[in-house]
């Protein structure tokens, strides 16, 4: 059973919501600014709120302490806690990239309910995807592009409807949200590393980085919009040696007319690096240009491995670009020409896939011009 709603979930008339007992899978994005309050606030008022599934033990201050009758659990427990509720009601923020751990968390809800045939109701609350319809890049073996341009409810329609599902799905159109008149999707960081306004335009190409050992600014107020190491200090005069004017020089191998690159140095609080000068560079959009993160992040890092023999490519990239051919080229073989061919068909073929499923009136779309050098 499916259905798309398009009047708020307080406003539903289902039972299930009414009598039932319900639970709530979210983070710090569902919270009201007109009530001033998270969604399991709202709900408990009901008196058939019983588990909240979030990061951690607690979210906001509060716990199943101050929440008389509900139980609070970490998002990871998930699976291992349904047992006992009727219906779960989900808001989170999809960024729109492959990587998100928010993919993973719906593929393993929706499995456990289907495979175990759970009687329980899913309502997803679904919220804009930050970086629009856009598409990038190729599919691999996790059947997910690099950027896919669907909101949350479309990839539940999605998983609901591949698998096979019988259990109830119920999604509540965004613009129904009286949140959205207030507040752009980006408002509150949908996860812990994306912090800035920005970020998710990035993310489809900064978090490649994570396969290699460069930092993509993790530990620092800027994650996936700057990225360095310090063994990139000896970049620092590559303009000057190679007769460029500035990073933003059109004859630079890593320009794009879509960014303005700033070589910039920053030390980690944490992770990588924590504690060391790294020097690299900040992604700053140019508004207006339309920008493939994928196909950037893929020149820069070409570039890395033609002029810093330190950088390593070989610690985990290759499972993230899930290609050949593009891990082909990072790696140096001169392919651009069917890199963006290989690109282009299989953004093709996403769009193709993923029609069917969407729920709103606007189409996917792929950035038909990639910039090259």
């Amino acid at each position: 059973m499916f259905s798309f709603r398009t009047t708020p979930l307080d406003q539903q008339p289902d039972i299930v919501l009414a009598k039932g007992n319900v639970g709530v899978l979210c983070n710090q994005v569902a919270w009201n600014p007109e009530k001033g309050e998270y969604l399991f606030e709202t709900l408990h008022r009901k008196g058939n709120l019983r588990k909240v599934f979030v990061p951690g033990d607690e979210l906001g201050g509060f716990t199943a302490l101050s929440l008389q009758g509900v139980e609070f659990f970490p998002m990871e427990d998930m699976v291992e806690n349904l047992a006992g509720l009727d219906a779960i009601i989900v808001e989170l923020q999809e960024i729109g990239a492959r990587y998100s751990p928010i993919i993973d968390l719906m593929g393993a809800l929706f499995g456990t309910i289907h495979q175990q045939g759970l009687e329980i109701s899913v309502y997803v609350l679904d919220r804009e995807n930050p970086t629009g319809r856009s598409v990038e890049g190729t599919m691999g073996t996790l059947g997910f592009p690099h950027r896919h341009g669907l909101t949350l409810g479309e990839i539940s329609n999605m998983f609901h409807s591949e698998m096979g599902a019988k259990f109830p799905l119920h999604i509540v159109s965004y613009l129904v949200r009286s949140a959205t008149q207030y507040m752009m999707p980006w408002s509150i960081p949908p996860m812990e590393d994306v912090a800035g306004m920005f970020t998710a335009g990035f993310y489809g190409g900064q978090y490649l980085w994570r396969g290699t050992n460069v930092t993509p600014g993790l530990g620092t107020t800027r994650p996936y919009e700057q990225f360095g190491a310090p063994f990139m200090k000896s970049l620092s005069d590559y303009c000057v040696r190679n007769g460029y004017e500035n990073w933003n020089d059109p004859r630079n191998p890593i320009y794009d007319p879509a960014t303005f690159i700033r070589w910039t140095k920053f030390v980690p609080q944490d992770g990588r690096y924590q504690g060391q000068e790294c020097y690299g560079f900040q992604l700053i959009p140019n508004p207006g240009v339309q920008y493939h993160a994928l196909a950037h992040a893929l020149r820069i890092m070409r570039f890395l491995v033609q002029e810093c023999p330190e950088f390593d490519v070989e610690c985990g990239l290759e499972e993230l670009l899930d290609d050949n051919i593009l891990m082909e080229y990072v790696r140096g073989i001169d392919i651009w020409n069917e890199v963006k061919e290989n690109i282009k068909v299989e953004e093709q073929k996403w769009i193709k896939k993923a029609k069917k499923y969407l729920l709103y009136d606007d189409s996917l779309w792929r950035i038909k011009q990639i910039f090259s050098k």
